[in-house]
């Protein structure tokens, strides 16, 4: 069983920096590929990046890659994601989830958190 909440989001100006965070509540956290995605208003959800069980590889989504770093830290069940030169359209509600590594980086997420907001400001 794995229940996700992020936590970190917040408002901050545009070229600002947040750092968001994403607990496992499971025991299973490090089995897991993980990843970020974004949902802003009248959008739909997309993917921003994702990492896998080990920590190794890493995928961004060309909108922040050089930006956003994701990391995590499988002793904490924690998953990270820190956002660096923020920009107004970085604006959303962003989600971690988990799943499985089917094709890297293409996983099949079977776990979703709440999400927290990001905004920033222009």
């Amino acid at each position: 069983q794995v229940q996700l909440v992020e936590s970190g989001g917040g408002l901050v100006q545009a070229g600002g920096s947040l750092r968001l965070s994403c607990a496992d509540s499971g025991r299973t956290f490090s089995t897991y590929a993980m990843g970020w995605f974004r949902q802003a208003p009248g959008k739909e959800r997309e993917f921003v990046a994702a990492i896998t069980w080990s920590g190794i590889s890493t995928y961004y989504a060309s909108s922040v890659k050089g930006r956003f770093t994701i990391s995590r830290d499988n002793a904490k069940n924690t998953l990270y994601l820190q956002m660096n030169s923020l920009k107004p359209e970085d604006t959303a509600v962003y989600v971690c989830a988990a799943g499985r590594n089917k094709l890297w980086p293409n996983v099949e997420y079977d776990y979703w958190g709440q999400g927290t907001q990001v905004t920033v400001s222009s």
